[in-house]
């Protein structure tokens, strides 16, 4: 899943369209794209795990889903379908594998940008009194709630609760308010790093945890387990990573 630092790297990544005007557009949606035709990009912005184009009055929002992908000035082969793509004069943004739709309010009505981790309005004291709202979530699904931790995916999940040492089916409540904020702490520091591993390209060599047999630490096997109200695959370690509960 395109999780809130691949956006980032993209939005960065797509900073020279800003100006540009759309002059051709595929789409193979149920999306009305021709509304985007002639139009100029305006800003690129990130919300979470929403790619936002924006065009003055409207705004384009792309969800990658689990598997989508942007391209930028070239495709994937031609058996990858292709979702939308939006053309320039010398230059194209190809979207593939994910949910499009138009957003037509001010973003600000829209979006609480201090949900952001990667925003600059992040504001972790917030997620502190989101939390507490919900002492029985397990610590699993809290750091995926979007609505708390916006651009949270499953890896940065994986990867900061092995880093803080706390087990997934902790209790939120149960956790000292000392060792949440290491883990808002490591949110914000690990979710930096990801962002310059992926425009390394060595962001998989740098897991600690994800996807790991063992555990670096301990040097015994991971317990691998989908967990959560919407089960996510989750690798642990029982010694280690401490069960507040």
């Amino acid at each position: 899943m395109a999780e809130g630092p691949l956006l980032v790297m993209w939005k960065e990544d797509i900073q020279p369209f800003i100006g540009k005007q759309i002059t051709a557009i595929e789409n193979n949606t149920k999306l009305h794209a021709d509304r985007m035709l002639g139009k100029t990009i305006t800003d690129i912005k990130t919300w979470g795990k929403h790619f936002l184009i924006c065009f003055g009055d409207f705004t384009l929002r792309i969800h990658f889903l689990m598997f989508g992908d942007l391209y930028i000035n070239r495709r994937k082969p031609p058996e990858k379908p292709v979702k939308l793509s939006l053309q320039f004069t010398d230059s194209e943004l190809v979207f593939y594998n994910c949910a499009l739709r138009f957003i037509e309010e001010p973003l600000n009505e829209v979006y609480d940008w201090s949900a952001d981790v990667m925003s600059e309005e992040w504001n972790p004291r917030a997620a502190i009194k989101k939390l507490k709202a919900i002492p029985d979530a397990v610590v699993c699904d809290a750091l995926l709630n979007q609505e708390i931790f916006s651009g949270i995916g499953n890896i940065i999940k994986n990867e900061v609760l092995f880093r803080v040492k706390v087990q997934p089916l902790s209790l939120v409540g149960k956790l000292p308010a000392k060792k949440w904020n290491e883990i808002l702490k490591e949110l914000l520091t690990y979710s930096y790093q990801f962002l310059e591993w992926r425009k390394k390209g060595e962001f998989q060599r740098h897991w600690q945890a994800n996807a790991r047999k063992l555990c670096p630490r301990d040097e015994v096997p991971f317990v691998k387990a989908y967990l959560g109200q919407n089960p996510r695959r989750t690798y642990y370690c029982t010694q280690c990573q401490v069960l507040y509960n």
